[in-house]
């Protein structure tokens, strides 16, 4: 950083004594130090051990193999453009988000903000950028005390609990508006834009949509606003939940993407001719996402609980079918104009990490470009899924799926594919390790 650059920054951060230095881990988990404003201000390294980004939502690490038997350091470098004052926090405090660097300089191959980071670049070398935008789905519940019992809304202002009929509701009988009130407040004061919010399907269900733009800034500013809805509901007595599936017949949560490209010198959209047709190159793309979903599907899906959410055939597409506004199509193009034409990705749910799963859906989608793959024809109107275009249902054959993937390996690394199986089989074995409620109310007076 410039001693300019160090001179704005530390205007911007007066008044501030620590700053959150932080980098998402596999999970898109923030994990990182707290430093002093003036260590961070003096430009001091930051270091923090490599397994971290390795790190089970459980809380434990795979073996150390996966990170470097002796578990080194990384470096934690602050993105200048990823620097804010926390304005839901009750002292002056500060959060940058960094890129976990190896000491040598280069991206470290475990950071998913660095995978991400390098599949912009292969684009930006055949002189493409992608656009993207994420629409974010959340459940908002009372304090849960024990994880035993199911998720319950907050008592609304007419002292009763939500119960399934406020989908697409603007009502504000659910008392909720002044923890929106923060929220946005929040989102502007760190220049998080948003376009339009909705009560979705599901009960104290919503959803949020970002505008669209750069794919690591929407990666950063999803990260951000996960970050965000957590900490503003524990000022306000509520309880944000990001899971795929929290709640039983109920619909899930989603984290859909819209993929575009554009040319970087002119800002056309290379999906559209001059016609306003759909040109080669978004076949192409299409062809990409088919070929890889299946292999990638543990990165969009990444927990049990998100094939609870997939088992809905219709609100959650386990599928690589495409199609034109068809919601039951994995692949969806959205109604728009030709200079708006993108490709929806509707596989990932809420708790996937922003960073891999953009990541995923672009390395897939620029995969079909470089090898010319060609789309199956687009499905319309009710359909069965051919069982090429089907998707692993559960974590365990995600996982078999991802462990067979020679294309994971070319795009992401095989120190980066190895480290996610490792950690994704340590929660898998501790989910077994559990016996679950139905287990017991089903099956111990009949087997």
């Amino acid at each position: 950083m410039t001693t300019d650059g160090r001179s704005s920054l530390a205007q911007r951060l007066t008044g501030i004594d620590e700053i959150e230095c932080v980098t998402p881990d596999l999970n898109g988990v923030p994990r990182g130090k707290v430093m002093t404003a003036e260590g961070f201000l003096e430009g001091r390294r930051l270091q923090m051990a490599r397994g971290v980004l390795l790190q089970c939502i459980m809380g434990g690490y795979p073996p150390a193999r996966f990170y470097g038997s002796d578990d080194g350091d990384l470096a934690l470098n602050a993105d200048p453009q990823q620097i804010h004052r926390l304005p839901w926090s009750s002292q002056p405090r500060a959060l940058a988000i960094c890129d976990a660097d190896e000491l040598s300089g280069e991206s470290s191959r475990l950071s998913t903000r660095g995978q991400l980071k390098e599949v912009i670049a292969r684009y930006a070398a055949r002189g493409l950028a992608p656009v993207v935008a994420t629409e974010l789905e959340f459940f908002i519940f009372a304090p849960n005390t024990d994880p035993t019992q199911p998720f319950q809304p907050p008592i609304g202002l007419d002292g009763r609990r939500e119960d399934g009929h406020s989908a697409f509701s603007i009502s504000s009988n659910n008392g909720l508006r002044p923890f929106f009130s923060e929220v946005y407040a929040c989102m502007a004061a760190l220049g998080l834009p948003r376009d339009t919010f909705m009560h979705e399907m599901g009960v104290s269900q919503f959803e949020i949509n970002l505008l669209h733009g750069d794919p690591l800034l929407l990666a950063d500013q999803t990260f951000l606003f996960k970050h965000l809805l957590k900490e503003v509901a524990l000022k306000h007595g509520l309880t944000v939940v990001c899971m795929a599936k929290p709640l039983a017949h109920t619909p899930g949560s989603s984290m859909h993407i819209h993929q575009s490209l554009v040319e970087s010198a002119s800002g056309r959209n290379v999906f559209s001719d001059e016609a306003g047709e759909p040109t080669a190159m978004f076949r192409h793309f299409i062809g990409g996402l088919q070929a890889g979903m299946a292999d990638f599907t543990a990165l969009f899906a990444p927990n049990v609980n998100s094939y609870q959410r997939l088992c809905h055939p219709y609100a959650s597409p386990n599928n690589a079918c495409w199609s034109h506004d068809n919601r039951a199509a994995g692949l969806r193009i959205p109604a728009s104009s030709p200079v708006a034409r993108r490709v929806e990705n509707r596989l990932p749910g809420a708790d996937a990490n922003p960073y891999l799963a953009i990541a995923a859906s672009l390395a897939a989608g620029l995969h079909g470009i470089e090898n010319e793959l060609e789309p199956t024809p687009a499905i319309q109107g009710e359909f069965a899924v051919p069982d090429s275009l089907s998707l692993p249902c559960t974590l365990h054959a995600a996982l078999e799926r991802l462990k067979r993937s020679q294309l994971a390996k070319e795009l992401f690394g095989n120190e980066f594919v190895e480290g996610y199986l490792a950690s994704k089989t340590m929660e898998l074995t501790s989910f077994f390790d559990e016996i679950t409620p139905w287990e017991r109310r089903v099956l111990a007076a009949q087997a």
